[in-house]
């Protein structure tokens, strides 16, 4: 699988437009566009294998699954993730002659989108460094009481920073990346002892993500029912993803109701006993 230079340019503006903060918006943007689920979708439509994009993201996602970026601080860049490490991991698959849906193939595709998340940290902060000199800008518009000027510095220039280090790096990255994998494909054979650990650590990684979810949703010993829930489903009756949501949604209604029926309980014994006492 090659990218070319027209498919580079096109993730490259899918980055610049999930980059943090989304030139999308945040929810169109970075918590939609450029989560590696729906990144893995955008490659494959872009790339001409919707399949392997899907499974691709899809393992991505699982380490990231509990990414939260608290102050704007942030340990891995998804957006990187997104159109940097999933296109490259579907050329590394192709290149090895593994399948997605194999445990070699999404070891290998979460080890390049760790590789790569990290990297994205550089553009992350880079992009946000560079947006400073705009923000200074626009307070100096500010106080010259230049109101027109903050049309131009909100919409206009932070384009700059997210071409410089949001495009920029991907249009290279995904177009020479390719290049860089069939060396990687040369200098490390699929039975080397570099490939057989690079194989153990991604399968790993998806271990991290779902317990930092474990963390933050489990607060008494009754929470892990609900959260080993789905994957007693799919390990028993063998259902998919898709079927695992409609259930858990089926449940979260019930729940919802139930909860809605105590807190109307509740406000009518409390205006039953304020007439009481009048």
């Amino acid at each position: 699988m090659e990218i070319s230079w027209l498919q580079a340019i096109i993730l490259g503006l899918c980055a610049c437009l999930s980059s943090m903060p989304g030139m999308g918006g945040s929810s169109i943007g970075n918590y939609t566009l450029g989560r590696p689920l729906i990144g893995g979708l955008v490659c494959g439509l872009v790339l001409g294998d919707v399949t392997t994009g899907i499974l691709v993201g899809c393992a991505m996602q699982v380490v990231y699954i509990a990414l939260v970026t608290p102050g704007g601080t942030v340990s891995a860049d998804v957006r990187a993730v997104s159109y940097i490490g999933i296109p490259l991991a579907m050329v590394a698959l192709s290149s090895y002659g593994l399948g997605a849906d194999t445990t070699e193939g999404a070891a290998l595709a979460t080890s390049f989108g760790t590789m790569v998340g990290t990297l994205g940290t550089v553009l992350f902060y880079g992009t946000a460094t560079i947006n400073l000199v705009w923000q200074h800008m626009g307070w100096k518009a500010v106080e010259n009481r230049q109101y027109h000027k903050l049309y131009l510095i909100d919409m206009g220039l932070p384009w700059i920073s997210h071409l410089i280090c949001s495009f920029i790096p991907t249009v290279i990255m995904c177009k020479l990346g390719a290049n860089v994998v069939e060396l990687i494909k040369t200098v490390l054979p699929m039975d080397g002892i570099a490939m057989m650990t690079l194989f153990t650590v991604g399968s790993l990684l998806p271990c991290v993500g779902i317990a930092i979810l474990l963390k933050q949703i489990v607060k008494k010993a009754t929470d892990f029912v609900p959260f080993l829930f789905g994957f007693v489903l799919a390990a028993s009756i063998g259902i998919n993803l898709v079927s695992a949501t409609v259930v858990a949604g089926m449940f979260a209604i019930i729940n919802y109701k139930i909860k809605m029926l105590s807190v109307a309980k509740a406000a009518d014994s409390g205006f039953d006993d304020e007439e009481e006492e009048i």
